[in-house]
């Protein structure tokens, strides 16, 4: 039978087995998921993305819905 593969929390660093039996894999507790929940959304974690890519998202391309 094979190791299971362990991988560090990426909130405390503990060591975690990515079994079905890890609870809260990819984190070690669910203190730790939450303090990593609450690091995205007061935007200390960020996705990067190209500077103008708002712009293309919003460009003006959209045709203008009919008002009702």
């Amino acid at each position: 039978m094979s190791q299971p593969v362990t991988v560090d929390c990426p909130t405390c660093g503990a060591p975690v087995e990515w079994t079905s039996a890890s609870t809260w894999r990819p984190f070690c507790s669910d203190r730790c998921k939450l303090i990593d929940l609450g690091a995205w959304a007061a935007e200390e974690h960020k996705i990067p993305v190209a500077p103008d890519a708002e712009d293309e998202l919003f460009s003006g391309e959209l045709i203008p819905r009919e008002p009702h």
